[in-house]
């Protein structure tokens, strides 16, 4: 069993940055792939970023890459999402999920954190 919480988002303007943090509780955090996913509002849940569970290697969405870096760190059973040069279009409910797979597939990840807020005006 895992527990994910999420933490970093507010409200920022186009072009800021925002750290978003995801906390697991759980001895066996680096067994687990690990990624971010975001609900828009009126939307459905779209895939982010991954990481596997070495932390060796990430994807991203097009939508977000070379603007955004995800990173983990198992000592501290901790994964950060560093976004850059938001835009209004990444506004939207972020959640951080679990999984045993290493996807981009929402339905492989088991766990999932309660999501936090990220609002970008413009």
């Amino acid at each position: 069993q895992v527990q994910l919480v999420e933490s970093g988002g507010g409200l920022v303007q186009a072009g800021s940055s925002l750290r978003l943090s995801c906390a697991a509780s759980g001895r066996t955090f680096s067994s687990y792939a690990m990624g971010w996913f975001r609900q828009p509002p009126g939307k459905e849940r779209e895939f982010v970023a991954a990481i596997n569970g070495v932390g060796s290697n990430t994807y991203y969405a097009n939508s977000v890459k070379g603007r955004f870096t995800l990173s983990r760190d198992n000592a501290e059973n901790t994964m950060n999402l560093q976004m850059n040069s938001l835009k209004p279009e990444d506004t939207a409910v972020y959640y951080c999920a679990a999984g045993n797979k290493y996807t981009t597939s929402a339905a492989t990840y088991k766990y999932w954190g309660q999501g936090t807020q990220v609002t970008v005006s413009s």
